[in-house]
C-alpha cells in the first residue's frame, strides 16, 4: 500500500494528500502547483496539541510552497512525520508512490 492510497492518510473522511499548496512568496510569482508536484524541502511537526497536522515545504520551478497534512489518527501522524523527514530532497511523486503497509 502507497503513502498515497493508505486509509489513515486522511482527515475527517476526505484524503490528505497530496495537500493543498500555499506560495510562500519570494522574488519570483505564483505558479499555482496542484498535485505531487516539486521536491520536499523541509517538515515540520505541529507544535500545538493535539499534534495530528504536519506542515510541509517543498521547491517547485525556483518558487517555495507551504502545504498542511491534517490527520485523525496522531500516532500515524508522527510516523509519517519521520518518514517524511527521511525523504526530504525528492520529487513528491516517489514520495507518494513509498510502499508504508507496515505502518499501523
Amino acid at each position: 500500500m502507497t503513502l498515497r492510497t493508505h486509509p489513515l492518510m486522511s482527515y475527517r473522511g476526505l484524503g490528505n494528500w497530496p495537500p493543498v499548496w500555499t506560495w510562500r512568496g519570494g522574488k519570483g510569482e505564483n505558479k499555482r502547483p496542484q498535485g505531487e508536484i516539486g521536491v520536499l524541502r523541509d517538515v515540520l511537526s505541529s507544535q500545538v496539541q493535539p499534534s495530528s497536522r504536519i506542515y510541509l515545504i517543498m521547491q517547485c520551478e525556483g518558487e517555495e510552497y507551504m502545504g498542511c497534512v491534517l490527520f485523525n489518527d496522531s500516532a500515524f501522524c508522527s510516523q509519517i512525520c519521520e518518514l517524511l523527514k527521511r525523504n526530504c530532497g525528492k520529487p513528491l511523486s516517489e514520495i507518494g508512490s513509498l510502499e508504508i503497509g507496515h505502518l499501523i
